[in-house]
């Protein structure tokens, strides 16, 4: 079951998630939860993770789980404490906050619309629906600078470590989850060549030094 689900959320905290998950599971939808903790760290986009939960749920049920999300938000924007830190924050500040949605929850984003709004910016569903799609073609590009680790797959698969297996698999196969639902290939169509290249030599490579080390060690 859950490998036809996709991410729709990640949260740095696990009582963030549940709360998400109890409101989508009261609208009869249907959710996993779980981490996106690896056992081994085999991102190489130089990035540190920094949501560690997240919630899947069937791709068919992405629109609903958005709008029961909204839906919650909105009912408690006008319950805000006026300390809340987003009424400091500039216009521009702001409009970056509707740009990275998925970098925030959808009650900052939520808030984020009003607080221009009330500021006389005008902010309309085309202009949103603008600035997500501009943001789902940012974050499709694909992670750059991969040179260090596609070096270190091949030094590593002509050593016969499985290390270099493990790294050549990751370039080749790995994908990214996009807001909407959408998953692409981590890495550009060349570093993806090398990530093939490197875990095909260190499937070669590997059990040949395995035998090697077994008959020196007879």
């Amino acid at each position: 079951m859950t490998e036809n689900l996709t991410v729709f959320q990640s949260f740095p905290t696990l009582s963030q998630a549940r709360e998400v998950e109890s409101l989508l599971n009261e609208n009869n939808i249907k959710t996993v939860l779980a981490d996106n903790i690896p056992p081994l760290d085999v991102t190489f986009s130089g990035s540190t993770l920094q949501n560690q939960y997240e919630i899947k749920i069937d791709l068919s049920d992405f629109e609903k789980a958005g709008a029961v999300i909204e839906k919650d938000a909105e009912n408690i924007l006008d319950k805000i404490d006026p300390d809340y830190y987003l009424l400091s924050f500039t216009n521009e500040e702001l409009y970056e906050v509707l740009l990275k949605s998925d970098e925030w929850n959808i009650f900052d984003y939520k808030l984020a619309q009003k607080i221009l709004k009330s500021r006389g910016k005008s902010i309309d569903s085309e202009m949103l629906a603008s600035l997500k799609k501009q943001r789902l073609e940012i974050l499709a590009k694909p992670d750059e600078n991969q040179k260090p680790w596609i070096l270190a797959g091949y030094l590593f698969s002509f050593l016969g470590g499985g290390i270099g297996i493990v790294i050549g698999y990751s370039l080749w196969t790995s994908k990214k989850t996009l807001p909407n639902g959408d998953r692409v290939y981590s890495y550009n169509e060349t570093d993806r060549k090398h990530g093939k290249t490197i875990f095909i030599i260190g499937l070669i490579v590997f059990p040949l030094a395995l035998i090697l080390k077994i008959l020196t060690n007879v």
